[in-house]
């Protein structure tokens, strides 16, 4: 279920799908900091009124200058269950951030023009996601595309003559197409796989890339013209995956060029070349099978730097660090002595230097590879993690997450490694509530070896009080437990209420090199089920921990552990909760879209392979004793539905307490401002009624 982005930062932000159309809605309400209702802060702890109210911060853009950092700050209005994007600037030194829009239009996917006179975004025209332009004050707003459909995704060749887009395309034929005389008929017709993806049902299009003039932006060359393929890659890609060489003559992108089955099959992502001069294309990554995602040329043209995963079907492998020499003809792989990933990557201005995002003990830290040596260091420490990176001058600018800091600015110093926070766009509210603390503890597992487990400490603690406590179930099953400041599985928010909350990078999660990180394929409800038990035992040694009010919660993964915990936990528990997850692992093979993750997490399918599928959950419900509320999103087609009605008819028909809270047009996420709030309390309300007795 993992996909190949920090999985925590897509539930910070609502963000258009490459892959698909989005509606656009006309906004008629300008949503601020200032218009929206203070939450009641009496209480001095976090709340879902207050988690809302947080402003969120994307990553910043460095002007081609080297001078000014353009960001967004997007906020909420739960009263009109939406958010709102606005754009600010800012001095690189820091100083007050300067707001240059204040539209409803939500302003997204900001960058600087490469000459700097210009900020470019996406905006709405006419209910078309168009791409517009401003001077840097926010002044001369105008609209500079002449899309048909919406725009997803964009960039400016360096030079400026060109600008590539993201459009979809209608490639396959629609019922009307095929009977145009029954234009009212409601229905969906496939004849092969992958007709529908994470929350979206297949509708015929694909996401291709227009490489048009600039400024006229007229004669578009459509890249993979009449191919039923998509760029970016569905179903969350973006510009990420899309980069211009320093001349711009050159376009690198990432494509998956399989359909049908075999791409619900393969992982096998490639990256293209596409020459704008002799319009030719030339698949640079075709020698291997796995991922290769997200290239970034050299300031000087001569490289190109991607991640790139080995295995076909392996979708949490090792993200290894891959530079193509153009001058060479020679590709190699800097991080094969490095057992860690590198991802989100920023090169230093003399192109020898190439800066990057790696997990490492659960935290996200910046390090460096010195091209010319391959040497790899550690720019970064602490408990925390960096969610980006740039190099300017002497230091480096990135987005900072704790469990108690939402995402804001820093610097680092590269002679010093001092870092700064540079904005405050929550301090005002943070300093207005108490919040909690986390504790690292290293615990021993069953077959000897040191987990690292987070302890999360409500505020004011007191080691003198019993506080009950929750297991902290992780998905993905590959997504770390890291210092990530998440706006649904908020450890503040459980803290606050009163629970100790204990977060185990069990077996199967990233940052302590791949054995660990591999080891839970073909092995569910194997080892990474002991360490849980190993985490929440070890922790309940402690003399504030109440051993008789024990719950265990998760999402994904997650879920699917607290499933089959309800049916192996000899007494521990005495509540669970469980969101989106799997219950029935042969209902799910045959359900779920993205079968490449089934094939090799559990061997494929149960006709073919049964010996994976004997630690399903529903195969232990017998074992069932424990209240549990079942959480589940209708557009959820990861893990659909139906998995969740499975585990709340198997508790009510054995006459468990137990809730379903089902979300119709929610997915596997839940990113609605009411629907998060809603979820928020009947999550810690079922908490606070078993375990508060």
């Amino acid at each position: 279920m993992k996909k190949f982005f920090f999985f925590f930062a897509l539930l910070a932000f609502i963000f258009m799908s490459c892959d698909k159309k989005q509606p656009v809605e006309k906004e008629t309400s300008v949503i601020t900091r200032e218009s929206r209702k203070i939450p009641d802060f009496s209480k001095g702890i976090m709340n879902e009124e207050i988690l809302w109210y947080l402003g969120r911060i994307t990553d910043p853009k460095l002007s081609p200058d080297g001078k000014t950092l353009l960001f967004g700050i997007k906020y909420f209005d739960y009263t009109l269950n939406k958010g709102n994007m606005d754009l600010y600037t800012m001095p690189v030194a820091g100083g007050e951030p300067k707001q240059i829009t204040k539209t409803a239009e939500n302003e997204s996917d900001a960058i600087w023009t490469p000459d700097g006179k210009k900020i470019a975004f996406l905006a709405p025209q006419k209910e078309i996601m168009q791409i517009w332009e401003m001077d840097p004050d926010g002044s001369n707003r105008k609209v500079v595309s002449k899309a048909t459909q919406d725009i997803n995704a964009f960039s400016y060749s360096p030079d400026m003559k060109h600008v590539v887009y993201a459009m979809r395309v209608q490639l396959d034929p629609t019922i009307t197409d095929r009977y145009p005389d029954l234009p009212l008929a409601n229905a969906k017709i496939y004849d092969d796989l992958m007709y529908r993806h994470w929350n979206d049902w297949s509708d015929g299009k694909y996401s291709h890339l227009f490489i048009a003039t600039y400024p006229a932006m007229d004669q578009p060359v459509e890249l993979l013209k009449g191919e039923k393929f998509s760029s970016p890659v569905p179903s969350n890609g973006g510009v990420e995956q899309i980069n211009w060489s320093p001349d711009g003559k050159k376009l690198a992108y990432c494509s998956k060029k399989l359909s049908g089955k075999q791409f619900a099959v393969s992982t096998n992502t490639d990256i293209y070349i596409y020459d704008l001069d002799a319009k030719t294309t030339v698949n640079l990554t075709e020698g291997n099978k796995g991922y290769d995602m997200d290239p970034v040329f050299s300031p000087d043209g001569t490289k190109l730097v991607w991640w790139s995963m080995k295995t076909d079907g392996f979708e949490s492998e090792k993200h290894r660090l891959f530079v193509h020499d153009f001058t060479t003809k020679t590709t190699k792989d800097y991080s094969e002595k490095f057992d860690q990933d590198a991802q989100n990557f920023s090169w230093d201005k003399n192109s020898t230097q190439l800066y990057f995002i790696s997990c490492k003990e659960a935290t996200h830290q910046i390090y460096a590879l010195h091209i010319p040596t391959g040497e790899i260091t550690q720019i970064t420490q602490g408990d925390h993690d960096y969610l980006s990176v740039i190099k300017t001058g002497n230091q480096l600018i990135g987005t900072k997450t704790t469990h108690a800091l939402p995402s804001e600015i820093f610097t680092v110093d590269l002679t010093t490694k001092a870092e700064k926070q540079i904005t405050f766009v929550n301090k005002d509210v943070l300093s207005k509530i108490t919040l909690s603390k986390t504790e690292k503890r290293w615990v021993k597992t069953t077959d000897g070896k040191q987990m690292l487990v987070w302890v999360v400490l409500p505020p004011n603690f007191d080691p003198n009080k019993k506080y009950p406590t929750i297991l902290y179930c992780q998905g993905g099953p590959q997504s770390s437990v890291s210092q990530f400041f998440s706006y649904r599985w908020n450890f503040q928010m459980m803290a606050s209420r009163g629970y100790i909350v204990v977060a185990p990078n069990r077996r199967g999660l990233p940052g302590f090199g791949s054995e660990w990180n591999d080891q839970i394929s073909k092995d569910y409800g194997g080892q990474n089920m002991k360490d849980y038990l190993s985490a929440i035992d070890d922790v309940c040694k402690e003399s504030y921990v109440d051993k008789d009010r024990l719950g265990a919660v998760g999402a994904s993964y997650g879920a699917f552990s607290v499933y089959w915990l309800a049916g192996h936990h000899n007494k521990r528990f005495k509540t669970f909760i469980a969101h989106c997850g799997m219950f029935n692992l042969e209902s799910w093979y045959g359900t779920t879209e993205e079968l490449f993750f089934a094939n090799h997490d559990i061997e494929g399918p149960y006709w073919e392979n049964y010996k994976s599928y004997t630690n399903s959950p529903h195969k232990f419900v017998k074992n069932w004793d424990t209240p549990i509320l079942v959480i589940h999103g209708g557009n959820d087609f990861r893990i659909p539905y139906t998995e969740g009605m499975q585990a709340f008819n198997a508790a009510q028909i054995q006459g468990i307490p137990s809730r379903f809270l089902f979300f119709p047009e929610e997915d596997h996420f839940v990113t609605k401002p009411q629907n998060a709030m809603l979820w928020q309390r009947e999550f810690l309300g079922w908490l606070d009624q078993w375990l508060k007795k």
